[in-house]
């Protein structure tokens, strides 16, 4: 009697289980170039502010690390960026990297763990869409690493046996999942702050980092001006939103936070990253954009353009006060002056100009006093934040720490008052309905005032007309 015949469907050969395969696959492949890609002056710089950090914990290990690329959805995964503390320490873009900080000498010993590459030779070469090479292009190994950061690097096959060996160390960064769980250890608060106060005085290299993602930033502003029209013309708030995100592409890793592009109605919106409305030609056109460079620093500006080159009245009259309060933050940044200064100043003018309008339940001083802030309402937002390699940079500082300092040299900050009038705001008469205004400047803090890093950008509404006639 035949035996029945096997219904099953033939399985696929598994090749990384083929001796004859894996031998095939390790031969023939010429050197390729794996230089790592690093921003020149970027390992002195991460040497420098790994001394700045050792001497805030005398003989306490530290370990921080870079994270790992989240799901997006099943298996596929959105782009990879670093820990922000991480890169400020060790100028490396490498996923799943730990760096340990051992205390040695007067100060700490740096090491460095990266996940070997996968090269040819071994099945994960061919077999690991993660780190395999034939998946993911030629790999800087450690070697490579070493020469170009200066600095001990090490596999993190050895990670758990050098972890093993710290006494008490504080833990920061994105730490690849149950690392931290095997050895007992937790995120540090404590260093966390450290890292965010440290970083929020810029250095000369950063501060040119900052001044390039600015210079860029306002490329792409005069890119998507140019685009209005065929916005207009049927491709809407998305296609303004890609035209910068391309642009950002192409000059650096890509935009630093999601690109802001309100038209209208969508305009007081704070973060109105959605981007999926027309763009009408009598309406006013927020743009919220900044470039991440190469270097990981990024620009943060805002400016509220009409999409027909010209102000309306109404619109001229929104835009006017919130120039004005604009400046008059931009004139209370200085060295020596409370962090707030800046707010404050802003939130007078637009307080003031509230008043005037007719919109203020109560007077100037009272809507400024801190049980009041009725101004509020069409302003809730802060106006300003530190920046830096994070839009919102140093965002793990203490109130005290960040809020309650003094502005110093390096400092590197935003000053963006607006006023928001939604078009479902019944408190507000219909003509100032759906119309949103924000101003946003990126400065640095110097010895003796300040230094406006965006200020090719003009402010006023006519100088903002003469631009989109440039553009």
């Amino acid at each position: 009697m035949n035996e029945p015949l096997s219904t099953a469907p033939p399985r696929l050969p598994r090749l990384g289980r083929l001796p004859s395969f894996i031998d095939l696959m390790g031969n023939g492949w010429a050197d390729a170039d794996r230089t790592p890609d690093l921003v020149p002056g970027a390992a002195d710089a991460a040497a420098a502010h790994r001394e700045l950090l050792s001497a805030l914990h005398p003989g306490r290990p530290l370990v921080v690390a870079s994270g790992s690329a989240p799901v997006r959805s099943n298996d596929t995964y959105y782009d990879f960026r670093p820990d922000s503390d991480f890169l400020w320490l060790t100028g490396a873009a490498v996923e799943g990297a730990v760096l340990v900080l051992t205390p040695g000498g007067t100060g700490h010993d740096a090491a460095l763990y990266l996940p070997a590459p996968a090269r040819p030779g071994g099945p994960d070469f061919f077999t690991d869409a993660a780190r395999g090479e034939l998946w993911v292009g030629p790999v800087p190994g450690l070697a490579d690493w070493r020469a170009a950061l200066g600095m001990d690097v090490y596999d993190t096959a050895g990670l758990d046996a050098a972890l093993g060996r710290l006494r008490d160390p504080l833990v920061a960064g994105a730490p690849v999942p149950g690392l931290l769980a095997r050895h007992g250890l937790a995120p540090s608060g404590e260093l966390g702050r450290s890292l965010a106060d440290l970083r929020m005085i810029k250095d000369d290299w950063e501060i040119e980092r900052l001044r390039e993602a600015v210079d860029r930033t306002v490329e792409g502003f005069a890119a998507v001006t140019a685009e209005i029209p065929a916005a207009g013309g049927g491709g809407g708030e998305r296609w303004l939103q890609g035209t910068f995100d391309r642009y950002a592409r192409t000059v650096g890793n890509g935009p630093g936070y999601a690109t802001i592009v309100g038209s209208g109605k969508h305009a007081p919106t704070l973060h109105w990253v959605r981007c999926d409305g027309p763009v009408a030609d009598d309406e006013l056109l927020l743009l919220d954009m900044g470039i991440e460079t190469r270097s990981y620093y990024t620009a943060d500006v805002t400016r509220t353009f009409p999409a027909s080159g010209t102000f309306s009245p109404v619109q001229r009259q929104v835009h006017d006060l919130v120039e004005r309060s604009h400046r008059a933050g931009l004139a209370a940044v200085g060295p020596g002056r409370p962090f707030t200064d800046f707010h404050h100043a802003s939130m007078e003018v637009i307080a003031r100009g509230l008043h005037d309008w007719g919109l203020l339940p109560v007077s100037v001083d009272e809507a400024l006093s801190s049980q009041g802030q009725h101004h509020r309402r069409y302003l809730v937002c802060g106006i300003g934040h530190h920046l830096g390699l994070d839009v919102h940079d140093c965002a793990r500082s203490s109130y005290e720490d960040y809020h309650g300092r003094a502005m110093a040299p390096g400092m590197v900050l935003t000053v963006e008052p607006g006023l928001y009038f939604h078009a479902h705001d019944l408190t507000v008469p219909p003509e100032l309905r759906g119309i949103g205004v924000r101003i946003e400047d990126d400065i640095v803090v110097t010895a003796d005032g300040s230094d406006v890093l965006s200020g090719e950008l003009p402010l006023d509404a006519a100088g903002l007309e003469r631009w989109m006639r440039a553009h």
